[in-house]
């Protein structure tokens, strides 16, 4: 059977895992969830550059079938690893002996989920607010885990409904939704792909009754930017029906900033509001730790060259920031970012070692930071560059660092990046103890994943992974390769 043949007839495979055992599949972290031939073909390829070995779908078809056979519970599987440890440590067993033996845990369970449910409403529906709601739709499964029930928005039309519908069904950026989006007027609700969201028009996030909408106990997601202290975000809190906040933006006073993979453990039940801090300080940090545990910093300046956002002007006019008036479709603008000194709050060992300034530049999406550091012990560039695409593969944080070493790579081709940060290898400079590093991020979609993985953190209902530990395979020379 050929390789478009193969990726056909894994599609219902990966469906029928999804709707009747809550098991979303992936390949190194990229979901196979909705995805087309082309698409599952594609992220064959981008295992390529990601392991020593290519990713065959001549393996991985047999080992999806092998799983629908085994009726399985509620988990997260990474097909790609998953083949990997197989290869490495199948010691002569059969794929079915072996994925028994692996996937005990879940085995038999067919379609169990432990996980509670916690209802989310999202405050607010622009620009992350509607890619959270795709992400949540996307991992809706049976229903457990978060649950999205409401947005919150101030009506701006008599037909903001249907408006708020199209706006989720298309986008510039990231494209069409995929799947079904259907309108009811009369109850007020957006229905995508099954999962029915009541729409909700408030101006006061202190007076909403969302328990006469059966939501109780929820996780209010604010994407507004509004509020950013304490006294502003739990106004939330006095809402009937709301449980915790968290902030999609940096937080003020002692909210505990958090990014996902570095302190998330943190939070505890105690935390009623918690903060994911920006998008710019999520793309860093990890990287910053890494290097940080492995060389040590004295110092470093961090330059972000970031996309316009909202806040800027489309043409020159009034804002009470500095330049921020000035057409963001026809200039480069400096400003300033808190996200150097934000790092501190969520990795405090880097305490007033870094400075950092921002460039806004004339793209929609994608943004970029560049690492200038003064490290304690000396490196090389093939050191730097072999650590961290180590540490995107086989480390705690390879849901947030990824790497790259293409020639070719542009700003688009990161659109969609489900990475906080992906290392640019070939742009790596190393002098001894100085070092620059180039560090991709989608600002808007990686940003969002992981406020969804904060999220799940703070509800408590992260399903199981699997494999559950890597297979520590040898440094290897990459092919070059493109996304």
């Amino acid at each position: 059977m050929g390789r478009e043949a193969l990726a056909e007839a894994m599609i219902p495979v990966i469906g029928r895992l999804y709707r009747e055992n809550n098991v979303v599949t992936s390949i190194h972290g990229r979901s196979l969830i909705n995805k087309s031939t082309m698409n599952i073909l594609k992220a064959h390829r981008f295992a390529r550059r990601m392991s020593n070995h290519e990713l065959l779908l001549e393996e991985t078809a047999p080992l999806l079938n092998a799983l629908s056979e085994l009726e399985l519970g509620a988990a997260a599987i990474d097909i790609a690893r998953l083949t990997e440890k197989y290869r490495a440590e199948g010691n002569g067993a059969s794929l079915d002996e072996y994925l028994r033996s692996e996937l005990a845990e879940i085995v038999g369970k067919r379609g169990a989920d432990d996980r509670t449910s916690t209802d989310v409403v999202l405050y607010g529906f622009g620009r992350i607010g509607r890619l959270l709601a795709r992400i949540l739709i996307e991992k809706a499964g049976g229903g457990h885990g978060l649950r999205l029930r409401a947005i919150v928005v101030r009506k701006g039309a008599d037909n903001d409904l249907v408006k708020r519908a199209s706006l989720l069904r298309r986008d510039s950026v990231h494209g069409s939704f995929e799947g079904t989006i259907r309108v009811d007027e009369e109850a007020n609700t957006i229905t995508a792909n099954g999962v029915q969201v009541q729409v909700i028009y408030s101006d006061n996030p202190a007076t909403v009754d969302y328990t006469e909408y059966g939501i109780k106990d929820a996780l209010v997601v604010d994407n507004t930017g509004r509020w950013r202290d304490a006294d502003g975000l739990s106004q939330h809190l006095q809402s009937k029906g709301v449980a915790r906040v968290l902030l999609t933006a940096p937080g003020k006073g002692d909210l505990k900033n958090i990014v996902h993979g570095i302190n998330h453990r943190d939070i505890s039940d105690d935390d009623k509001i918690v903060t994911a801090a920006s998008c710019t300080t999520n793309a860093i940090t990890p990287v910053l730790k890494a290097i940080n545990d492995k060389f040590g910093i004295i110092h470093g300046h961090v330059e972000t060259v970031h996309s316009f956002t909202n806040d800027q002007n489309l043409i020159d006019n009034f804002h009470k920031g500095d330049r921020r008036g000035r057409s963001a479709a026809l200039n480069m603008v400096i400003t300033e970012t808190g996200a150097a000194k934000a790092v501190a709050k969520a990795l405090p060992e880097l305490q007033g070692k870094l400075t950092g300034n921002a460039i806004r530049v004339p793209t929609p999406d994608v943004s970029m930071a560049i690492l200038n550091l003064n490290l304690e012990k000396g490196t090389t560039r093939d050191e730097v560059n072999d650590f961290l695409r180590e540490m995107s593969l086989h480390s705690d944080l390879r849901k947030q660092i990824d790497y790259i070493d293409s020639p070719d790579v542009v700003s688009t081709d990161f659109v969609g990046s489900r990475r906080a940060g992906i290392v640019d290898g070939l742009a790596t400079i190393s002098n001894d103890k100085n070092l620059v590093l180039y560090v991709w991020y989608d600002n808007e979609f990686g940003y969002s994943c992981q406020v969804v993985r904060v999220m799940e953190e703070m509800a408590g209902v992260n399903p199981p992974s699997f494999p559950a530990r890597d297979v520590i395979a040898p440094i290897a020379v990459l092919e070059t390769a493109g996304a």
